[in-house]
């Protein structure tokens, strides 16, 4: 089958296409013929050789991936065999690898069915994105009482996380980096917008919305732009920290806290993986199923993984990026 191995670490380029045999599933597991395969910042962390969050650096060599869909073509021992030829998906888990390739191996205890309805991309969108998205949701709680500025708005989350605010009855303040991008957010159902690469686009989203202040900032974003969708908060606001996209967390005092009323929230780890990982999961899907969420997918040929790579990291994307073996 085909694969991408990583030998060594580095820029996209160590990621090459390798033919290596089909991996065989041992007790407890089984193996998946990959349809698609969701790319995480993350596995540009990896890539690269650095640790990210939960995930230590990899063993060299080895094929990234961590989040797939596809059909289960072999069992391992002890495995149901109601398993043989079902739709699936499955989250690999933060130290797990070989998503990147035309089969891969699961514990069986990680798979999802999928109904017939649901396509293998947008399934891989609704893991470790959807599930990121439920945790946050459920965290921050928002209410039709709540204005909403969601950072990096047409990015995997940040599209879900329109949709989902837009539903609770929020008004909804989407931030990303280029026009077209703020318009798959107000497709999405934005009602306001504001450019991030504009050097004044924060003193114009003040100027437009006036009093009515974001009460609720998601931020995975961070730098510069984090700091200033922090500044825009109003009084007694919150804001829930997911990641640092343009390359340092957004910077702000406990003093500021306080003087400002405001509540700030650390989302990743701990916090989110308390509320369980796998109902999160069971909830993503399940709104996916439903049609109450829409992923943005964008695709990429699995033999394309360095551009897909290269792309996620200069910001070029929108949506959640996946492979598609051809």
């Amino acid at each position: 089958m085909r694969a991408i191995v990583q030998e060594r670490f580095g820029p996209p380029e160590v990621l090459g296409v390798a033919h290596v045999p089909d991996p065989v599933p041992g007790p407890g597991q089984v193996r998946i013929r990959v349809a698609a395969a969701g790319v995480h910042l993350i596995d540009t962390k990896l890539r690269a050789g650095q640790t990210a969050g939960p995930a230590p650096a990899a063993p060299l060599p080895f094929t990234p991936g961590r989040e797939v869909a596809g059909t289960v073509d072999a069992l391992g021992d002890g495995v149901d065999g109601d398993w043989w030829g079902a739709r699936v998906s499955a989250h690999l888990g933060p130290t797990g690898s070989g998503g990147y390739a035309e089969a891969t191996l699961a514990d069986v205890t990680a798979l999802h069915r999928l109904p017939d309805h649901i396509e293998p991309d947008a399934a891989v969108a609704m893991l470790g994105t959807g599930r990121m998205t439920m945790g946050l949701l459920e965290l921050a709680r928002p209410s039709a009482d709540d204005i909403a500025l969601v950072t990096s708005a047409a990015g995997g989350i940040g599209i879900l996380l329109v949709q989902a605010l837009r539903a609770a009855g929020a008004g909804v303040i989407a931030v990303a980096g280029t026009g077209s991008k703020l318009a798959i957010a107000r497709t999405a159902g934005a009602d306001t917008t504001a450019d991030y690469a504009d050097p004044g686009w924060a003193d114009d989203l003040a100027a437009r919305i006036g009093d009515r202040r974001p009460t609720l900032v998601f931020d995975g974003l961070g730098g510069t732009p984090g700091r200033a969708a922090f500044d825009l908060l109003a009084p007694g606001g919150r804001t829930l920290l997911y990641g640092w996209s343009a390359g340092e967390p957004t910077a702000f005092t406990s003093r500021e806290l306080y003087a400002r009323g405001l509540t700030a929230v650390v989302a990743l780890g701990p916090p989110i993986m308390a509320l369980g990982m796998r109902r999160l999961e069971d909830r993503a899907l399940a709104a996916l199923s439903e049609g109450t969420l829409s992923p943005a997918v964008a695709r990429f040929p699995l033999d394309d993984a360095a551009e897909a790579h290269r792309a996620l990291e200069e910001r070029r994307t929108s949506g959640k990026v996946v492979l598609v073996p051809a």
